[in-house]
């Protein structure tokens, strides 16, 4: 459905979520290796994700890193879309149609309506905060295995 950056933008930002603080900031590496995420892809990745500290926050230096404020980790999970630009596939026509509505529906129309709507609001109620909470119990999990 997502892109691979947004998919791994997805599972960094709910890890750092977890993980992160503004006293405690995590590495490339460290984020890298628990999304299972090639580092250089990893790192452009939460360039992105930092851009006007929208959704990630990052400091340079010796004692830098990558981390979330407890605002951001409010945030919800939408948010990441945005950051990646990929906001609009939740809206779009699952054939890809410019003009598909229901004035002229798609084959598809009908019954996507449905789930479309479906995934905008679990997307738009879900926090990130929420996520890494339920990965933290134990619930579900973000690392291949």
């Amino acid at each position: 459905m997502f892109s691979k950056a947004t998919e791994y933008a997805l599972r960094a930002t709910i890890y750092l979520a977890q993980k992160s603080s503004e006293a405690h900031k995590l590495g490339i590496e460290e984020i890298a290796t628990a999304i299972d995420s090639p580092r250089s892809f990893t790192a452009k990745i939460l360039q992105s994700l930092t851009k006007d500290n929208r959704v990630v926050s990052s400091v340079r230096g010796p004692h830098g890193g990558f981390y979330m404020s407890e605002k951001a980790k409010k945030l919800p999970v939408r948010s990441i879309l945005l950051a990646m630009g990929e906001d609009q596939i939740l809206e779009k026509c699952v054939m890809g149609l410019k003009l598909c509505s229901e004035i002229e529906p798609c084959p598809m129309h009908a019954q996507y309506k449905v789930i479309k709507k479906q995934l905008i609001n679990l997307f738009t109620s879900k926090t990130i905060q929420q996520l890494a909470a339920e990965i933290q119990e134990g619930v579900v999990f973000i690392k291949n295995k």
